[in-house]
């Protein structure tokens, strides 16, 4: 493991209702992390859109706590670069803004007529250039924007993830469900034992692959309502490379 070297500063001694906030330098990298001090035996950590935030027992000494840094250093910067991805992911909700649409991006674009228009963002050789008419105001708020973007998302999601779910139910033998989207922030997709699937709307976003491998997975549950050996029997029938999907998809959030 990485060795991290930690610093102080004065201003790694500011406070606020929150806790303390300090820095250190961790594998070459300075991170600040708000100290809170607790009810509690051990030392936790925890990694989100606000940073870092270390609690600790009430009685713990600073130095304790650049040593557990110190060892967990390489785990820091992975999960802390991993949450900055994730931000400069976010949609901007303005004109001339790229959308991914089945890993390709699409950018957003007023026409000389007056509509709003998607238009694939890069071309590749004999890939036609498909576009899709809003006929809307050139000069929109970032609120219209997004429900502009979203119902496109939403038409795209719906037509394609049924397209994939008859394609996967006859493969596998089983009759088609229902198709629901899903806005669940940590779960791609789901099935029922009333043969609904749900399918998060953001699968559309991804490469067709990665579509594919959910609603294969989700489809077999119409086999086997478990994740049991037999269960990923019937997934690998249908999609062989899972493994490597399922891990894909895991990096991606």
């Amino acid at each position: 493991m990485t060795t991290a070297k930690l610093s102080r500063s004065p201003r790694d001694r500011r406070t606020t209702p929150a806790g303390e906030i300090h820095h250190v330098s961790l594998n070459g990298k300075e991170v600040a992390y708000t100290l809170k001090r607790c009810k509690r035996r051990t030392i936790g950590m925890k990694i989100d859109n606000e940073g870092l935030t270390v609690r600790i027992p009430l009685r713990e000494s600073l130095c304790w706590v650049e040593s557990v840094l110190q060892n967990r250093a390489d785990w820091v910067v992975e999960k802390l670069d991993e949450w900055k991805s994730r931000k400069s992911s976010e949609p901007v909700w303005e004109e001339g803004a790229v959308f991914p649409l089945l890993g390709e991006p699409w950018r957003l674009a007023a026409t000389a007529t007056g509509v709003m228009q998607m238009t694939r963002a890069t071309m590749k050789a004999g890939a036609e250039d498909r576009q899709m008419q809003l006929p809307l105001p050139s000069v929109l708020t970032a609120r219209q924007i997004e429900k502009i973007v979203m119902d496109w998302y939403r038409n795209k999601a719906l037509t394609c993830f049924s397209e994939r779910l008859a394609l996967y139910a006859d493969k596998l033998g089983v009759a088609l469900p229902q198709l629901r989207l899903s806005h669940a922030r940590t779960q791609w997709g789901s099935c029922n034992s009333r043969g609904i699937v749900h399918l998060n709307w953001r699968l559309i976003q991804m490469p067709l692959h990665l579509v594919d491998y959910v609603v294969a997975h989700e489809l077999s549950h119409l086999i086997e309502m478990n994740h049991s050996p037999a269960f990923w029997q019937a997934v690998g029938r249908v999609y062989p490379n899972y493994a490597g999907a399922r891990k894909e998809l895991k990096k991606l959030g």
